[in-house]
């Protein structure tokens, strides 16, 4: 399996140059680190950062999540500087494994790439792609009573989590984009933020019979984005596509690599209780769709459904090179039923 690989903007190598000291600890443990993290976050801001980070449990704003770039609640972290901006990324890791927190990174320093790419002002760049353009913000008092969340969210990047009574029982919505999704740095500097999920799912179709084909590869037209442009809960409907149950033993093998490939941006103990999820309702029952063209640099999509769990993958924008990959709960995101 390929190694996800880094790039990194200047601005992001200051924010990074803030937590170093925070760079080798040990992996937290969801619910109790993030209340920690949280309250650690709030002490080292001023009254009127506090304002903008703050909202009661039941705002509206804690289900209003989004993937494009626009404007948005919360607290951003441009705004943030020394013990505070190592606070407010030190909350963000406590919600992803090292390698989930290596790709938020990598998924924030594209903003940067893409004001290069596009050109204009640096104020243009400050109102619309700035690598520090992500908001935490935090829904009730952290703690092990009661219920709170938090996110943090800007431009291809929704992670939210609720916590109730010290537990964690949502981490979903989990987005993930990466625009541009391919560069060409030159040689052996080929920069691909989301390619392992492209190139997983891809060979899975490659390795498909004639008649797998057919169950498969629903239309040689790819829809233009994921069905979940911002909805509060998963689409339901039911599963289609290949089941895992008609499927070669490397074609499972390389569906149980593209689960992990998702799986392991969560903390370690949020990976395994997915897991755990998955395989007691039994992996026979997932299907794997696809949409569009089979090859790279050609717009495609593709869904990966179970009882459990909803990812759904598109890279049709921009000539197919910006990807926007998502992992939802089938049984309701934010700990609400699913509609």
């Amino acid at each position: 399996m390929k190694t996800r690989q880094m790039v990194l903007s200047l601005s992001v190598v200051l924010m990074l140059g803030a937590l170093l000291s925070a760079s080798f600890q040990k992996q937290p443990a969801p619910a109790s680190q993030m209340a920690e993290a949280a309250n650690a976050f709030t002490a080292t801001l001023t009254d009127a950062q506090r304002g903008k980070a703050s909202f009661e449990f039941d705002d509206a704003e804690r289900l209003n999540w989004h993937y494009i770039p626009r404007e948005r609640k919360g607290l951003p972290i441009r705004e943030l500087e020394g013990a505070a901006l190592n606070a407010g990324l030190t909350l963000l890791r406590s919600g992803l494994s090292e390698v989930g927190y290596d790709q938020a990174l990598n998924v924030m320093s594209l903003e940067e790439l893409l004001y290069l790419l596009e050109g204009g002002t640096r104020e243009e760049r400050r109102d619309k792609r700035d690598p520090k353009k992500y908001y935490i913000s935090i829904f009730g008092k952290p703690g092990n009573k009661g219920s709170w969340a938090w996110r943090i969210e800007g431009h291809h990047l929704s992670l939210n989590y609720t916590i109730v009574d010290g537990e964690l029982v949502s981490t979903t919505p989990e987005f993930f984009g990466a625009n541009p999704g391919f560069v060409d740095a030159g040689p052996g500097r080929e920069i691909r933020v989301l390619g392992p999920e492209e190139d997983i799912a891809r060979q899975i179709l490659k390795q498909c019979s004639p008649d797998q084909v057919k169950k498969c590869w629903l239309s040689k037209e790819a829809p233009n984005d994921i069905r979940s442009t911002g909805t509060q809960q998963p689409d339901t409907s039911a599963a289609v596509g290949l089941a895992v149950k008609e499927m070669s033993a490397d074609q499972k093998q390389l569906m149980a690599d593209l689960l992990t490939e998702y799986l392991q941006n969560m903390p370690a103990d949020v990976a395994a209780e997915r897991r755990k999820q998955i395989n007691e309702a039994g992996k026979d029952g997932i299907h794997f769709a696809w949409w569009g063209d089979s090859e790279r640099n050609a717009r495609h999509a593709y869904r990966v459904q179970g009882p459990t769990f909803l990812i759904e993958y598109n890279n049709t924008q921009n000539s197919a090179n910006h990807v926007h990959a998502i992992w939802r709960n089938i049984n309701g995101d934010f700990n609400l039923p699913a509609k």
